[in-house]
């Protein structure tokens, strides 16, 4: 990753680098799904990313709300 997150080199546990993540497999399925219509196993697989997703942002909601807007205009989330 060029631009990201993270706090130092090795940061892959924070809270804004797990959103990070997800937002990146979630975007990547989503662009499978163009073309895979009737894939439901990894249908199952995007809910799930998606609910790991909200609970990361909802943690940071509560620890560090102004990090959380920024997250959210750097991953162009809403």
């Amino acid at each position: 990753m060029s631009r990201s997150m993270m706090r130092h080199p090795n940061d892959t546990g924070s809270a804004e680098v797990q959103i990070e993540l997800l937002t990146r497999r979630i975007e990547k399925l989503t662009l499978h799904f163009k073309t895979h219509k009737k894939d439901f196993h990894s249908q199952r697989g995007l809910t799930n990313l998606v609910s790991r997703r909200k609970s990361f942002i909802a943690y940071l909601q509560k620890r560090n709300p102004a990090k959380l807007v920024e997250v959210k205009t750097f991953l162009n989330l809403r």
